[in-house]
């Protein structure tokens, strides 16, 4: 850096060498929302050229764009917003970050602290807002020219970023006080003259991040892994069950199923249930009904990533009396059956590989061939029932999916029609939901971040209630460029609501349950820019599924349906499924 020092001020100087370290810790993108406390936040985003900046309204839709981009690319794009309510909006999101272990950076402008406790204007306590929901917490010193101070701030920066990518991935909040001027306004004196001649690493940085951080991937000792492999290979019923955000890659999961001849029980959003794996692999998909009927129980589980997302396997799993390893880098107990027998803290791939290059015994043929007819006879139940309803949606939209494509779902009943209803295919297929805390808050906004991190086909399938909520996340579509194919489930409410005894007792079961709303979202189409059609049978729907898939631009396919009669329709394919899968027919 040569001539006359580019710093009016301050406060621009620390915007300066914010956005120089995060671009250096592998930052690529971030979200601002507008306000003037975080002037120079954005001011320097937006000028560095390594960092593509997404301009949001809602702090909330801004905060779930940013945790769905993570979903995606694994790295965290920071959100900066200005001081006051706008930060308190970003919660939901980073409760979501929190439980489902993807990575976020928040960067909140604040008051400086003299203005703490004055009552002075949008000014609230800010200290550790997000309370044990954040893996680190800091307030950064407040701006100066001062090398020192400098320094630490790029230590701070190249930390978060690497803490928030850590073993166990997450949110990290830095609060971000500033005096005025915010903006590039010139005060004499306030940058030295020469100051970045003469401090040129706290100003220009390193090559790369201030602090690279090395970290290692957690292995069993010899030991450990002997006593694991012991078990697997004395197995004669042995499942592989691959839970919501496991870690496993196609080849390690390929690998350990090949060497075990374990069946693998592969949540939809466990990466497991779409790939190239699924070629040469008893993967499982229409286990959340044919388990219901299977009396013949394992006799040891080796499980990766949470909890399945299917209740009848959880109960499965739990009623079966195996010995179960839960394998988990962080060694976070999630298991809330509370019948797991052993926390294996390891890195999930290390541990697939080990066991596949170890094991000499491989489990019995039967035993996978059982549950290899218990697919094949699903299946073919599932391909049998031609009604509309909302898990033969889901089915058709993952069925047709293209390949490679990313496909979010909301909470609620589409993400459950997901499970019991997609097919296993070996195309690449990237399946995503909030299923952290399962809320059905920012589902639009997450599904747009994420399909801005790549350019593939993005499908997001959400319940009325959900794109209700979400709304201004449509913003995103014009503002931040994200095509997608919206898959709108219409019941009119909360169809999830009929799987719950309250079903029963009505009033209040209508009005504060289920909740009818009778809304058109068809104007939302107009408002936003987007294309709208509504259709009320299965092949008007694929129709407009695949017309939306092959078109540019983003669709809105809302599909009619009733939640009432839709439930019953699933309950009775259920026991069908179960009887004719488990060979009671």
């Amino acid at each position: 850096m040569s001539g006359p020092d580019p710093f009016p001020n301050r406060n621009t100087l620390w915007g300066h060498v914010v956005a120089d370290e995060l671009a250096k810790a592998g930052v690529d993108a971030a979200c601002l929302a507008p306000g003037s406390r975080s002037t120079p936040l954005t001011m320097a985003l937006t000028a560095h050229e390594a960092v593509e900046t997404y301009s949001h309204l809602d702090e909330r839709s801004a905060a779930f764009f940013a945790l769905g981009r993570a979903k995606r690319t694994g790295r965290p794009t920071p959100l900066v917003c200005t001081s006051g309510t706008a930060a308190v909006n970003f919660h939901p999101a980073v409760v979501e970050a929190h439980q489902s272990r993807v990575p976020m950076l928040l960067l909140t402008a604040d008051r400086p602290p003299v203005l703490r406790d004055s009552g002075a204007n949008q000014t609230i306590d800010q200290e550790k807002l997000y309370g044990d929901s954040v893996r680190a917490y800091r307030t950064l010193p407040e701006p100066a020219a001062d090398d020192r101070k400098l320094r630490s701030l790029r230590v701070a920066l190249a930390r978060a970023v690497a803490t928030s990518t850590g073993t166990e991935p997450g949110p990290v909040h830095l609060n971000v006080p500033f005096e005025k001027p915010l903006e590039p306004t010139p005060v004499p004196g306030d940058v030295p003259e020469g100051f970045a001649e003469d401090h040129p690493l706290a100003v220009e940085g390193r090559d790369g991040p201030f602090v690279r951080v090395a970290r290692g991937r957690p292995a069993l000792d010899p030991t450990d892994r002997a006593s694991l492999v012991s078990a697997v290979e004395g197995a004669d019923r042995g499942l592989v069950v691959a839970g919501p955000e496991s870690r496993l890659s196609s080849e390690a999961l390929g690998s350990l199923a090949s060497a075990t001849g374990f069946p693998v029980l592969a949540d939809p959003l466990s990466g497991a249930r779409f790939g190239p794996h699924v070629a040469g692999a008893t993967v499982c998909g229409g286990y959340d009904s044919y388990l219901a009927g299977v009396e013949a129980a394992p006799d040891l589980v080796v499980r990766f990533g949470a909890s399945p997302t299917s209740k009848t396997a959880r109960h499965y799993l739990r009623d079966s009396g195996a010995r179960q390893f839960v394998v988990d880098p962080a060694g976070r107990w999630r298991e809330a059956t509370f019948t797991a027998t052993d926390l294996v803290v390891a890195d999930e791939n290390r541990v697939a590989r080990a066991l596949a290059g170890a094991v000499d015994h491989p489990g019995g043929d039967a035993w996978r061939e059982r549950f290899a007819g218990y697919e094949r006879r699903y299946w073919d139940t599932v391909d049998e029932d031609g009604t509309l309803f909302e898990g033969s949606v889901l089915g058709t939209v993952a069925g047709l999916a293209p390949d490679p494509s990313t496909l979010f779902v909301s909470n609620s009943m589409p993400v459950r029609d997901l499970d019991r209803f997609s097919e296993p295919r070996t195309a690449d297929v990237t399946a995503l939901a909030n299923r952290g805390a399962s809320g059905i808050d920012g589902i639009t906004s997450t599904a747009l971040g994420a399909g801005s991190a790549t350019d593939d086909p993005l499908i997001l399938v959400t319940g009325d209630l959900a794109y209700y909520h979400d709304t201004n996340g449509l913003l995103a579509v014009a503002r931040c460029g994200v095509d997608a194919t919206i898959v709108l489930v219409n019941n009119d409410g909360g169809g999830i609501f009929h799987l719950l005894p309250v079903e029963a007792f009505d009033p209040p079961f209508t009005d504060y349950f289920r909740t009818p709303h009778g809304l058109d979202f068809s104007p939302t189409a107009e408002l936003y820019g987007l294309e709208f059609a509504r259709v009320d049978s299965l092949s008007a729907f694929r129709e407009a599924y695949t017309t939306s898939l092959e078109s540019e631009g983003t669709q809105v396919v809302e599909v009619v349906v009733d939640g009432e009669t839709s439930h019953r329709h699933r309950e009775g394919f259920h026991d069908r499924a179960v009887r004719r899968t488990t060979g009671e027919d």
